[in-house]
């Protein structure tokens, strides 16, 4: 063996013993007559001392020592000087004589220092990855999204489920995003698609009476990138059979309380989950993942708009538009600059413009319309405002921010304002992490064609009670579905599933498949559906964004070994590439124009 233990483990139990390390050589410090080097492997740093006097040798060899070189060293674990010792690392009042050296391998000079302090473009870190992963906190965010997985493997199984692999080959099928394609070479003209998510393989393991099902699942997209997305990702994907939705979310709810308390500590997080249907987090805070580490819900005006006499307002409201509020406490001191600066940024998020009322300091009782200012302070009376005070529990120093408009538009452009205001007031606890469930999603949207699709997917089931609108009004028809997010993000989507065929096929209806559509693309499920079908249920947790929240990480990118870039290239290995005109001819594709 090259080593006895890691360096990071060296501790007083091993004071006066000899002891074998190896690791990557961190820093190395030439005193002229003793050499320190810093011996760094995944589980830290230990100080090693190169000293004539114990062995000539070994200390020539030190001398040719540079950053990155890997070393294995044989010697004895002593107590550093007084006043030498280094609090900041376990090993820190320890030090190895080192009366043996062996160079394992030598290094090129690093395009960037191995420090976690080190800044670094993203390029280069990703065309490096295998440098930037030497860094402590790269391996400390690769070691938590593997404590991750290895608690939901062993809580998983404690509840009875059973880990079962299914095909990253597959059929294309409509899931909302552009497949990733494979041609087939046996099959001329062919090809297979890699599975944006198992849905249909989970539901059919159902079927075949496994009755609880996960897998760490890995899944893929040819969509748009940003921050959160990857063209592949990681997902718990977990199936139930004899279940409600309270009884998935129950059980996922349980699974991440006690993944966090036990690989996260400095997280605060609530013992039960906070649920709201779809209606209600749209009403309250514009978006259906809100972010509830603070408070600045949103009230909708529109009554009270219906009595304002402003052009502005009774013109949108003829065209069926709505008024909603948001209020931001104590922000009296805004100066009109930052005003034009916040409506700038609402318009670029879709709305026509932001009106604002500013309520000064330091007003004991009612407050006068007179003392306020704003754009559109003269159409108001002074009952107009004393309502929308009342209503929107505005007080002395504050300002009432409102926007009118289509529904949508108002409702999205709120929660970025409301999301902006608390950053900028710095209202986020960034060690809380503050779940819920949204429930009760509509089952279609229209699309601006007035054709139905599906909301999430295919396979939501419908509200009992709402089937009798699946002929005449589809928009009204709440799902069966469910999402849970966290800190205004949606960490996974599940919900209980279609079992019966004839509903299956109505749902298809709906949104415009053809009887051959529906063979063609599902009827391998359908089929299925004529042999006994349990109720179930499941959910697909996205594992990238939880492990990136788990380590304070704005990017998923910092919590995956090797990611793409947002132009979903990957700068270690070169890809995507042309292949060869043999490889070409042997699936029978012929490019018609190549771009290099």
């Amino acid at each position: 063996m090259y080593r006895d233990l890691m360096c990071g483990k060296v501790s007083l139990q091993n004071l006066d013993k000899k002891v074998k390390l190896a690791g990557w050589v961190s820093k190395r410090r030439d005193h002229g007559q003793l050499i320190f080097i810093d011996l760094r492997d995944k589980s830290g740093i230990m100080q090693i001392v190169f000293n004539p006097e114990i062995s000539q040798g070994t200390h020539l060899k030190a001398k040719e020592l540079r950053s990155e070189w890997v070393i294995s060293v044989e010697g004895y674990v002593k107590n550093r000087l007084e006043g030498a010792e280094n609090t900041e690392i376990s090993t820190g009042k320890l030090e190895l004589i080192v009366e043996s050296i062996e160079i394992l391998s030598k290094s090129k000079t690093p395009p960037f220092e191995i420090i976690d302090s080190n800044e670094i473009s993203e390029e280069i870190r990703l065309k490096y990855r295998y440098l930037d992963l030497r860094r402590a906190s790269m391996q400390k965010k690769i070691k938590l999204r593997h404590e991750v997985t290895q608690f939901m493997w062993d809580y998983l199984s404690k509840k009875d489920f059973t880990h079962i692999e299914t095909p990253i080959l597959i059929k294309s099928t409509p899931e909302g995003a552009r497949d990733y394609v494979v041609p087939s070479r046996i099959k001329n003209g062919a090809f297979y698609a890699l599975p944006q998510s198992p849905p249909q393989m989970k539901q059919i393991l159902m079927v075949s009476g496994f009755d609880r099902y996960f897998q760490i699942a890995r899944c893929f997209r040819d969509e748009d990138l940003r921050a959160d997305r990857q063209p592949e990702h990681t997902q718990l994907d977990l199936e139930m059979s004899f279940v409600h939705q309270n009884d998935v979310m129950d059980l996922v709810e349980g699974l991440y309380i006690n993944l966090i308390k036990n690989v996260n500590q400095s997280i605060s997080i609530d013992n039960t989950f906070e649920r709201l249907t779809y209606d209600q987090a749209m009403e309250r805070f514009g978006s259906d993942k809100p972010d509830l580490r603070f408070d600045l819900e949103l009230t909708e005006l529109s009554e009270i708009a219906k009595n304002i006499e402003s052009n502005i307002i009774q013109n949108s409201l003829r065209s069926k538009s709505i008024l909603k509020a948001v209020v931001a406490k104590g922000w009296h001191t805004l100066g009109r600059r930052d005003f034009d600066r916040l409506t700038d940024l609402v318009k670029k998020q879709g709305a026509g413009g932001l009106i604002y009322i500013n309520i000064p300091k330091g007003i004991d009782g009612q407050i006068n319309l007179e003392d306020t200012s704003g754009p559109l302070n003269k159409f108001y009376t002074q009952e107009n405002l004393d309502q929308i005070i009342a209503e929107t529990g505005a007080k002395s120093g504050d300002v009432i921010f409102m926007i009118i408009g289509d529904k949508k538009i108002v409702n999205s452009s709120l929660a970025f304002l409301r999301s902006h205001i608390a950053k900028e007031k710095n209202l986020i606890d960034k060690n809380v992490m503050k779940f819920a469930w949204i429930t009760d999603f509509p089952l279609f949207d229209q699309d601006e064609n007035g054709s139905w699709q599906p909301a999430h997917h295919v396979f939501s089931s419908p509200h009992e009670e709402d089937t009798k609108f699946l002929d005449n009004d589809p928009g009204k028809v709440r799902a069966n579905l469910f999402d849970l997010v966290c800190n205004g993000v949606e960490l996974g989507s599940g919900s209980i599933r279609i079992h019966d065929r004839s509903l299956q096929e109505k749902v298809f209806d709906v949104i415009g498949y053809s009887a051959s559509e529906v063979s063609n693309l599902f009827g391998h499920l359908l089929d299925a559906f004529e042999y006994g079908v349990p109720p179930h249920g499941g959910m697909g947790l996205g594992l990238d964004r939880l492990v990136a929240m788990l380590s304070y990480e704005d990017s998923i990118r910092e919590v995956i070994a090797f990611p793409k870039t947002q132009s979903a290239s990957d700068l270690l290995f070169g890809s995507p590439d042309f292949i060869s005109e043999e490889q070409l001819s042997e699936l029978s594709i012929e490019l018609n124009e190549i771009n290099e």
